[in-house]
């Protein structure tokens, strides 16, 4: 047998901003500015160090640009739950907001960090200042007073964050345009023959956007010349009982009503299923409507019609006035459009 000798492996060659700068005929300094998109390099200059980077496989080193900017190039985003409830129990349009906060994020080429909180025990919001993450987007039920009073007291730190519906209106929020969705989920009962149309709200909880969707609702059947008819929600509960238990109140008022307007989907599928147990027939008794544009409505037998917000605008919207924060510029669009989406239990 031949002799056995060991070849020395060969060594793997990275590719560095030097190289491509070699390749580009021009400074390195160069290819860091172009790479990072700086104006002040010229397109046709950007154009080339593009074609010699991708001529030699190269890609940034996003570990050396985070320890020279300062950044993490991640967005983490905090779910509000209420204390002790299941993860698979929350409301289906949080997850709708948050996978459009996180497509959003990553289109603008951050990653996102979720973490769902619900208790003191696990209440924890300091990414930006623990260097994981440069801001903070805060979603989730406002019935857990605790946790927004944490996130409130730890907002006036400094650190860079905005909310959704959030209950003070001293935060950083974005919401839907409640008012005008209301008005819209109104006139269409009103369109559709309704004259005593009940809402199912709240006007004292710490959900501001129940108390903006009856304001719109109260506004537009007064101006139609009726009277408005508020349905008190308890608090406490899950959404979909709140809905069952303003059912029972509601027909226990022995008011005469041909209309529901229930302030959110959840609570609308509960009332729902509440009139169904009393008899009462949806659309042909009474028309229903809720708010919210969750997956669940077009599945409720009849189909329910909604105040559906654009979703992936809400997302956008969120992290653009996130970044805008961290940039130090302004950003003042805080209400994201809203459209009516008719289904069967309006068709009287």
């Amino acid at each position: 047998m031949g002799e056995v000798t060991d070849k020395p492996k060969a060594r793997a060659f990275r590719v560095t901003s030097f190289d491509v700068a070699a390749e580009a005929g021009v400074s390195q300094s160069t290819v860091s500015r172009a790479l990072a998109g700086d104006p002040v390099v010229s397109e046709a200059t950007r154009a080339r160090v593009a074609a010699a980077a991708a001529k030699l496989n190269y890609s940034v080193d996003e570990n050396a640009a985070r320890l020279r900017t300062g950044r993490t190039g991640t967005i983490a985003v905090v779910v509000i739950c209420r204390a002790g409830e299941d993860r698979k129990d929350l409301n289906p349009f949080t997850y709708a907001l948050l996978g459009t906060i996180c497509a959003a994020a990553s289109a603008r080429g951050f990653e996102t960090l979720v973490s769902f909180q619900d208790s003191p025990a696990n209440l924890s919001g300091r990414y930006e200042e623990q260097r994981k993450a440069d801001g903070l987007i805060v979603i989730g039920t406002t019935q857990n007073s605790a946790a927004w009073d944490y996130y409130r007291d730890l907002g006036q730190s400094g650190m860079h964050w905005v909310c959704w519906g959030s209950p003070y209106d001293e935060l950083e929020w974005i919401r839907s345009d409640n008012h005008q969705g209301a008005a819209l989920a109104t006139q269409h009962l009103l369109d559709a023959g309704a004259t005593n149309i009940a809402c199912i709200a709240s006007l004292d909880g710490l959900q501001r956007q129940f108390k903006e969707r009856y304001d719109g609702y109260a506004e537009t059947v007064t101006a139609a010349g009726h009277e408005p008819w508020l349905v008190q929600i308890e608090d406490g509960l899950s959404r979909d009982e709140q809905g069952r238990r303003a059912v029972a109140a509601l027909l226990a008022s022995g008011r005469k009503f041909d209309a529901v307007f229930a302030v959110c989907d959840e609570i609308a599928l509960g009332a729902l299923r509440a009139l169904a147990e009393a008899g009462v027939r949806v659309p042909q008794d009474a028309a229903l409507i809720g708010f919210d544009g969750i997956r669940a409505s077009a599945q409720a037998m009849p189909p329910l019609s909604t105040i559906e917000p654009d979703f992936q605008a809400a997302g956008a919207m969120l992290v653009d006035k996130l970044l805008a924060a961290i940039a130090g510029e302004p950003h003042g669009t805080r209400r994201v459009p809203v459209r009516l989406v008719a289904r069967a239990s309006t068709q009287r």
